[in-house]
C-alpha cells in the first residue's frame, strides 16, 4: 500500500473514533479569528468578520482561503455610548435586499452592560460601512439577558434577531423592516436556557427543509492558557430544532432547549479544542457549512491563537452531522 493511502486510512479511522471529521483546510490569515461571520459576495469574494480590531475584515477567493486582512469595519469604533465601544465583539453579517447589515456587540467581559449595534454597506468593502448605532437591544443588571452575540434570520417575512450570553442564555426579538431597530412594541423572549450552567451563547437560527435549527455554543469560551476548565467544560457546539423560528426548540431526544436540552454537533476532538463561536452558511460551492473558531492543541491555547475553520454538514438524518 502506498504511503498516502496509509495516511488516508489512518486519518479516516481517527475521524471515526472521534466521531467528527477534522476541520477543512484554511490558508492565509486563519488565526486570531474569534466569533467569525462569513458570507460570499456575488462576485465570488468571501468576506470574514471577527471580534477585535474594531471588527476585523478578511477576504478570500474561496472559503479555504487564502485569507487576507483588509482593515476594520468601524475604524473609529461604535457611536454607542457604552464601555467597550472601541473593542467590538461578535459580528454577524447578512444580505438584506441589496444592502449588507452587520450586527455587533458593545460590552466588556463578564458584565451585563451591553448593547447590540448595526452598520450597513452596499459592498462590504473596508471604508464603505456606515454605523447606525444601537438597534435598541440593550441590557443592564436585572434584565434576563445579555445583549451580545446577535444573529439575524428572516422567517415568513419577519426579521428576527437572536442573541444572548449567560444570565438566562438565548433570547430573540423581532426587528422592523428594514431591520435596523426593534419592532414597535416588541420585547425579547427566551429560546434556550440551561439552568444548571447558564453557559449558553452565540446562537444562530438556520432554516433547512421544514425545520429551523438553533445552533449555539456552550461552556467556557476563553482564557484556556490561564484557566482551562475540567474536561468537557470547554466550548462546544449544540443544536435544537423546531418547525417555528420563534420557539419550541427541542433536541434529538425531544428535550426542550429552554430546559437544558441540546444535541452536540461538534466538540473537542484530536487537536481541536473548544470549537464554538459558530455560524452556519449555505455556501453556493460546498452546500451547508458550519464555521467556527477553536484552538489547536499542537500550537497553543491563548485567545489570540484561535483559528478559523469549517466543515460541511449533512441534514440527511434530520439533524446536522459534521
Amino acid at each position: 500500500m502506498k504511503l498516502h493511502s496509509v495516511v488516508w486510512v489512518i486519518g479516516t479511522l481517527q475521524d471515526i473514533v472521534s466521531g467528527y471529521a477534522n476541520p477543512e483546510a484554511c490558508s492565509g490569515t486563519c488565526v486570531n479569528a474569534h466569533d467569525p461571520s462569513v458570507i460570499r459576495r456575488s462576485d465570488g469574494t468571501y468576506f470574514r468578520f471577527s471580534t477585535g480590531g474594531k471588527i476585523a475584515v478578511h477576504t478570500a477567493p474561496d472559503i479555504m482561503g487564502p485569507w487576507t486582512y483588509k482593515g476594520a469595519v468601524l475604524p473609529s469604533g461604535s457611536s454607542i455610548d457604552l464601555d467597550g465601544n472601541q473593542d467590538l465583539w461578535a459580528p454577524e453579517v447578512a444580505l438584506v435586499g441589496s444592502a449588507y447589515y452587520l450586527y455587533y456587540s458593545v460590552s466588556t467581559f463578564g458584565v451585563q452592560n451591553s448593547a447590540i449595534g448595526v452598520a450597513t454597506s452596499s459592498t462590504m468593502d473596508v471604508g464603505s460601512w456606515k454605523d447606525l448605532g444601537s438597534t435598541g437591544i440593550r441590557s443592564s443588571p436585572g434584565k434576563p439577558y445579555n445583549a451580545i452575540d446577535p444573529s439575524l434570520i428572516i422567517a415568513d417575512g419577519t426579521y428576527l434577531l437572536t442573541f444572548g450570553s449567560f444570565w438566562k442564555d438565548i433570547h430573540q426579538v423581532p426587528l422592523k423592516n428594514p431591520p435596523k431597530t426593534v419592532a414597535s412594541g416588541a420585547s425579547a423572549y427566551q429560546l434556550a436556557y440551561d439552568p444548571a450552567t447558564t453557559a449558553e451563547e452565540g446562537a444562530c437560527v438556520f432554516k433547512r427543509g421544514s425545520y429551523y435549527y438553533l445552533f449555539y455554543s456552550k461552556g467556557q469560551c476563553c482564557g484556556y492558557d490561564a484557566n482551562r476548565p475540567p474536561a468537557g467544560g470547554e466550548y462546544k457546539i449544540l443544536v435544537c430544532r423546531s418547525t417555528s423560528a420563534t420557539g419550541g426548540f427541542v433536541d434529538a431526544r425531544g428535550n426542550a432547549c429552554s430546559s437544558g436540552g441540546g444535541t452536540v454537533v461538534l466538540e473537542s476532538h484530536g487537536y481541536v479544542y473548544g470549537p464554538g463561536g459558530q455560524g452556519v452558511y449555505d455556501d453556493p460551492n460546498y452546500g451547508p457549512i458550519l464555521y467556527y473558531h477553536y484552538v489547536d492543541t499542537r500550537v497553543g491555547y491563548a485567545d489570540g491563537q484561535k483559528r478559523f475553520r469549517w466543515n460541511t454538514i449533512s441534514f440527511s438524518s434530520g439533524w446536522p452531522v459534521v
